[in-house]
């Protein structure tokens, strides 16, 4: 079952999404996030900030485990998922370092290191909220479009629609790493639950056909469907292509 939840603007969208946050933490203050990097989930970071500052949400015993990093990339480059995380949420908020958990971009022994990345998230308990973005081709994590996806853990290249749109963050287009380590769609999957973000018009044609294609490797998202407790957060311009009968006030089940 998948839950579409659609909001006026990307702050409301981003202040749902921290609801259901602070439900799972306080349900559970020691459960498990899986998060996300890009620009769609910084406005959802500085919600769960401006809580945190407030005394609703602690940290204290949340663990964390990032969906991906760039193959190539130190932790302290200024363009690392390490180095997004800590500027844009880690840094101002109670959680203990032990309790993050990034992929290194480094790893001398990548199969091992994947493996381990996955085994860490076992031990852990599994995750209980998975917070992701899409991308415009479709991809989570960077399970980009393929005749196969990965289930766990793995080293990946990026698609040249996913690089191009990546460029926006670096100097220019020659210094975007042309790898990532990811989670794999098992990994993801296996989340008790999952939320989605996506915001704007540029996200808009994604979102209807991740809501009416087929389940096909070619659109990673659209595996999102198969699993038991997804629900989809949106601003009117990213639901810009969906039917009205599903569009209106408050949520909608698809």
């Amino acid at each position: 079952m998948v839950k579409l939840w659609i909001g006026e603007h990307a702050q409301a969208v981003a202040e749902h999404a921290v609801d259901l946050i602070e439900q799972t933490i306080k349900g559970k203050p020691a459960c498990v996030l899986g998060l996300a990097t890009g620009s769609t989930p910084l406005k959802t970071y500085q919600e769960m900030i401006r809580r945190y500052r407030e005394g609703r949400l602690d940290f204290s015993q949340v663990t964390t485990f990032n969906l991906d990093e760039y193959y190539g990339l130190d932790e302290r480059h200024p363009q690392s998922y390490h180095y997004f995380m800590y500027e844009n949420l880690f840094r101002y908020i109670n959680i203990p370092r032990e309790r993050i958990h990034i992929p290194c971009g480094t790893p001398q022994d990548i199969e091992a290191y994947c493996r381990h990345y996955d085994q860490r998230i076992a031990e852990s308990g599994g995750i209980d909220l998975q917070l992701l973005g899409i991308g415009p081709n479709g991809h989570i994590g960077f399970n980009e479009p393929a005749d196969e996806l990965q289930a766990g853990t793995h080293l990946v290249r990026l698609t040249e629609d996913t690089i191009q749109a990546n460029a926006r963050f670096f100097p220019s287009i020659d210094d975007v790493p042309r790898q990532a380590i990811t989670m794999g769609m098992k990994t993801i999957l296996s989340a008790r639950k999952i939320i989605l973000l996506a915001e704007g018009e540029g996200k808009a044609m994604i979102i209807k056909k991740l809501l009416e294609s087929a389940i096909t490797t070619q659109l990673p998202a659209s595996f999102l469907r198969l699993h038991p407790d997804v629900t989809i957060l949106i601003d009117r311009e990213a639901a810009k292509y969906l039917p009205s009968s599903i569009t209106g006030e408050g949520h909608s089940i698809v």
